[in-house]
């Protein structure tokens, strides 16, 4: 069985996929401290500042990347999963992918039209600002930094669920799910 399971996970994932979910991994998993940092000053008030422009120039660039992996997802399928895994952990391996683009997707966009609205500037590392997306509108602004933090909280969530899960592949199954998203 454990040649078997081998075999049948040993198609990895192409070396675009790989990049594009460690960068968007390491770039979703600083955006969760940081917003944790931020939400409950815990950096202190002269941080404050430089943390919200870093937070708010990584979600600017998860904007291309992320659009750009969804469109490279479509194209380019995940590996099938073992056979051995079953109907109902493939659903939720499955669900859990999708979750996450959706949520980060909705993510990066809600925080923009938010700052848009509030009003203040999204730099890009202190090189330029992205243009205003959206009217000013305090209301609308801290309605959506409200939705914003709960989105947050669920991508911390699902994410977590998704690293569980590939450290069980990889601890208990002893299977390849989580080697081949690290050398395909």
């Amino acid at each position: 069985m454990g040649d078997q399971r081998v075999m049948e996970t040993s198609a990895g994932y192409t070396a675009t996929a790989r990049a594009l979910h460690w960068i968007t991994a390491i770039l979703v998993l600083a955006q969760i401290v940081l917003g944790i940092i931020i939400a409950n000053k815990l950096a202190g008030e002269a941080w404050q500042d430089p943390l919200y422009n870093l937070h708010k120039s990584n979600g600017a660039v998860l904007i291309p990347i992320i659009l750009f992996r969804v469109f490279y997802r479509l194209g380019h399928p995940a590996p099938p999963l073992p056979a051995d895994i079953p109907a109902i952990q493939q659903f939720a391996a499955h669900a859990t992918h999708y979750l996450l683009y959706a949520l980060v997707v909705v993510q990066v966009f809600l925080g923009w039209i938010a700052t848009a609205a509030y009003p203040a500037p999204v730099p890009i590392y202190g090189l330029f600002n992205l243009p205003s997306i959206w009217p000013e509108n305090r209301a609308l602004s801290e309605q959506l930094l409200a939705v914003h933090k709960v989105v947050g909280i669920a991508i911390t969530i699902v994410a977590a669920m998704h690293i569980g899960a590939a450290l069980y592949h990889h601890f208990v199954r002893k299977d390849r799910i989580l080697m081949r998203m690290i050398t395909g």
